[in-house]
């Protein structure tokens, strides 16, 4: 498959490794699902999230029909109805169906699509019984990192779903946090100049095609805060008015503002109507905002707003990655990723006075960069090819992971991508600065 990527896995690995990661990464969305009910996993609370049902059902499918449909001797589908009710945006692949009724596919039922996902990891692991084809196993390994995307996916759909519900009920039991100190932010400079960004290539392990081929950016100096922005400086910013001031605000972004009266982040709510204290809902339930851990769930619009009220700016993403690849990625049981359970976003771990905290984890950064093709870049052939290249348009880049992020997912050239107005994902804010 031309332009797949390179990645770990190659024919010599021996099959039983690659079905060991297999099993693990399958085991892990269960695990995510463990505490939930049917009822649960069937609602979907916007057209741009998902039941959990419909994401347990759909990585099953990718694995289904990329992977047994081409390789499986006698391959006969699970279910033909599940081609298009589990599609996602593949138009190579047929009719799908519409993204917003994904909440009314009552029937398969949670328990069926148990059973699809036991069958279809039946017959993907009896494929491992020889040494895969490299292909095969870029395939296996695309459709892993597939699955990781929407494990993070179901947690973050998962939490607006319980958030329309007025009794404030928790996915998960206790509260993550202790009292923490404010932790000071300073800046971190950079001498920028002509710089290689994008994906190494072969050797570096998987990658998805956007994130290719390494190229060469200019730089001018810059600086980065040495750590995200926290509940307590957006506090700050509503108290001053960052609402209500258009100066602050893209045009678009002032109209966003003003149609959906926009007053505070995204599950942020007073605790009655006479205090000024803020509470925001989370995984674990309705609490009071922390003030000294990292501000998410807020829109591009919202974080280039409230960069400008700081009298900083958005950094480019390829500014965050130059700077980023001078930290080596974190231990993940240090970092804030989805396996560490907080599932909030959490105080620096380490203080380093002189470099950049909270990189990796905790919450996705807002770039000021457009998602666009690098330099040379060609997508991936056949179906596949429609993952990252279609959405090149309208959209912004993340960077870095969330506290919902699966730790083995996220490198330095990792591009997440949304539209400007979204703010259900836990996205936050970096400031950056023009050098002196």
């Amino acid at each position: 498959m031309r332009g797949m990527g390179t990645s770990p896995l190659t024919p010599a690995v021996a099959p039983s490794e690659l079905a060991r990661r297999y099993q693990g990464v399958r085991a892990q969305t269960c695990s995510l699902v463990a505490g939930l009910g049917a009822e649960d996993c069937q609602l979907q609370s916007m057209p741009d999230a998902s039941p959990t049902k419909w994401h347990l059902a759909h990585v099953t499918w990718f694995f289904e029909t990329f992977v047994l449909e081409r390789f499986e001797a006698g391959f006969s589908a699970f279910d033909p109805a599940f081609r298009v009710l589990f599609n996602s945006y593949y138009t190579a692949l047929g009719a799908r169906h519409p993204r917003a009724q994904r909440g009314l596919i009552g029937r398969p039922t949670l328990a069926q699509v148990m059973d699809y996902r036991a069958s279809v990891d039946d017959r993907l692991l009896a494929l491992l019984q020889r040494a895969p084809e490299t292909e095969l196993a870029l395939l296996i390994e695309l459709g892993l990192q597939h699955e990781q995307q929407h494990q993070e996916l179901i947690l973050t759909d998962i939490k607006h779903a319980l958030s329309c519900n007025p009794t404030s009920p928790a996915y998960r039991a206790g509260w993550p946090l202790a009292t923490v100190a404010p932790v000071p932010l300073h800046w971190v400079d950079f001498e920028g100049g002509l710089v290689q960004v994008g994906h190494p290539g072969a050797g570096a392990g998987f990658a998805f095609d956007n994130e290719s081929p390494r190229h060469r950016v200019y730089l001018e100096p810059y600086r980065l805060a040495s750590r995200l922005s926290t509940h307590d400086e957006w506090a700050a910013f509503i108290a001053d008015g960052g609402y209500d001031d258009p100066r602050l605000w893209l045009s678009a972004g002032w109209d966003w503002v003003q149609a959906n009266r926009i007053a505070a982040p995204l599950y942020w709510q007073r605790s009655s109507d006479r205090s000024q204290d803020w509470h925001t809902f989370t995984l674990h339930g309705l609490v009071p905002v922390d003030p000294h851990t990292p501000v998410v769930h807020v829109s591009y619009f919202e974080a280039d707003a409230y960069a400008r009220w700081a009298g900083a700016r958005l950094a480019s993403e390829f500014e965050w990655e130059h700077a980023a690849e001078r930290w080596p990625l974190p231990d993940p049981g240090r970092a804030n990723f989805m396996e560490r359970g907080a599932l909030h976003p959490m105080p620096p771990a380490l203080v380093q006075p002189q470099g950049l905290m909270q990189l990796f984890g905790d919450a996705w950064e807002w770039t000021r960069s457009s998602y666009a093709p690098y330099p040379g870049f060609s997508a991936w052939d056949g179906a596949v090819g429609e993952y990252t290249a279609k959405f090149m348009c309208n959209q912004y880049v993340l960077r870095g992971g969330s506290c919902a992020t699966p730790a083995s997912h996220i490198r330095s050239s990792y591009r997440n991508f949304f539209p400007t107005d979204a703010r259900w994902q836990f996205s936050g804010v970096r400031l950056a600065r023009d050098a002196d």
